[in-house]
């Protein structure tokens, strides 16, 4: 716990089994009261290391996605009466020890939303991020500031904290199964009015790494864009979109 409030990680996972026990060993456990991982349809062991490491898992019998994977993570989470929920990429990319900055940040009531940003500062290219996946981001980052006026230094880490508040009062339901979920979440966020905060974090690439190929990259860049032209739009009152809807499917708690 931090400041009395539950802080529970959430591993989303896919074919993470050689980098699980290293991200694992890393987390700071004093603090964490419990870690969730879900599965999503993993060819190799996944499950079977994260049993063996005690953590609390739960598997999706046919690959459903990345975000609806997120879903699940956070559905659970909130079950479990989490008060802070902390999403980490199980494959070693982002260094968990920045955890006990984030979950504060968001338990000290701060922040509604943290994310590791792999911008700020120098880490991105020393850790080895492709320049093409670089120069990407950050024009998606530059686009995405001035349609919805922020001025976030990235919208695509695998490594954030949420407070229970936003994961319960945003539309969730209604974002993305696939990657572009992780964008759809953070400009609702910002649709809410929810503060978000950032921290610097190094990250690391390497072959264990996950990352997403060429061509869903560009998916995703496609998505991103038009998340953002949907908040702008109904912004401006020029159209309505279900993931801005107050109404909206939320998560099953």
């Amino acid at each position: 716990m931090i400041h009395n409030k539950k802080v529970i990680i959430v591993l989303p996972a896919y074919n993470a089994a050689r980098t699980l026990e290293a991200t694992y060993n890393d987390i700071p456990h004093e603090i964490v009261d419990e870690i969730i991982l879900v599965d999503d349809a993993s060819s190799d062991n996944t499950v079977e290391v994260a049993k063996r490491l005690k953590v609390d898992t739960f598997v999706h019998l046919k690959n459903k996605g990345y975000g609806a994977n997120q879903k699940t993570c956070y559905q659970e989470a909130l079950k479990r009466g989490a008060a802070v929920v902390v999403m980490l990429h199980p494959d070693y990319q982002y260094t968990p020890k920045l955890l006990v900055a984030m979950a504060s940040m968001v338990a000290v009531g701060e922040f509604d939303v943290v994310l590791a940003s792999r911008i700020l500062g120098r880490g991105a290219l020393k850790g080895g991020m492709p320049l093409y996946k670089y120069l990407a981001n950050r024009f998606l980052t530059f686009v995405e500031n001035i349609l919805i006026n922020q001025k976030l230094s990235e919208y695509h880490t695998g490594y954030r904290a949420f407070s229970r508040e936003v994961l319960e009062k945003l539309p969730i339901e209604e974002n993305s199964d696939n990657f572009v979920f992780d964008n759809e979440i953070l400009v609702q966020a910002v649709y809410f009015g929810f503060r978000i905060g950032e921290i610097s974090c190094p990250t690391k690439y390497f072959k264990e790494a996950s990352s997403i190929n060429f061509q869903k990259s560009v998916v995703y860049g496609l998505g991103v864009l038009g998340t953002a032209f949907k908040y702008f739009l109904q912004r401006v009152g020029l159209a309505r979109f279900s993931i801005f809807d107050e109404n909206g499917r939320r998560l099953m708690i």
